[in-house]
């Protein structure tokens, strides 16, 4: 499957606004954002794991970082409330579930091979003075990928110029770009060389960013 693949285009999905679609593990539903492949997939993706549900044991080959979005994911290495951001880097592998039910924001099979970087960090502790209403998180930086963490006050102007090209997810809130609203699950990507300016809406913005990652698109190796 190739979905939202062309990555020299802007591509942007109201995640709200898109059905369920169930995986091949039962109580486990997922919103596809961008994917390159089959069941294993270089994937983009919002699951849904309902109360209860788990999937099976698996290694990640090619790595999963994921934001939890509500709810507590649960697997090997802990629980993991609503606003943790998590790296799993190539060759880990766990039994992920939730017994109260959890959404998260993930990504897979777009970390460096070599990574073994693993952690978690609870966004919002991570975040900085705000500097003209943009407070932000340094969550990950290595010489392939930026990934942040922004809470934006209303009317607060998000910016960023970093060349490798530019991804999004509006956690809550909403901001405006490019002459688009972008609300509560939006995702967004921008090409190389694009520039991001996203003004936040009258409730404010909480926003998940990763830049430079677009210089380095490949399926899996499967």
């Amino acid at each position: 499957m190739d979905l939202n693949a062309d990555f020299s285009a802007r591509a942007v999905v109201h995640s709200e606004n898109v059905e369920w679609q169930p995986s091949p593990m039962a109580g486990v539903d997922r919103r596809m954002l961008d994917r390159i492949g089959g069941e294993v997939a270089r994937a983009t993706t919002i699951v849904r794991y309902a109360a209860g549900s788990q999937f099976s044991e698996h290694t990640h080959s090619g790595g999963e970082e994921f934001i939890v979005l509500d709810g507590v994911f649960q697997d090997d290495y802990g629980d993991f409330p609503a606003g943790t951001y998590v790296r799993n880097p190539p060759t880990t592998s766990h039994t992920p579930g939730s017994e109260p039910g959890c959404t998260i924001f993930v990504k897979l099979w777009q970390f460096d091979p070599d990574d073994r970087n693993q952690f978690h960090k609870t966004m919002a502790d991570e975040l900085g003075a705000p500097v003209d209403g943009v407070a932000t998180a340094e969550l990950h930086r290595d010489d392939r990928e930026i990934v942040t963490y922004s809470h934006l006050d209303a009317a607060a102007t998000l910016e960023n110029t970093d060349p490798g090209g530019i991804e999004m997810l509006v956690i809550d809130g909403s901001v405006w770009e490019s002459g688009e609203t972008l609300g509560k699950g939006a995702w967004l990507r921008l090409p190389m060389g694009a520039a991001l300016s996203a003004v936040a809406g009258s409730d404010g913005a909480k926003i998940w960013m990763k830049t430079g990652h677009l210089r380095y698109v490949a399926p899996p190796a499967v």
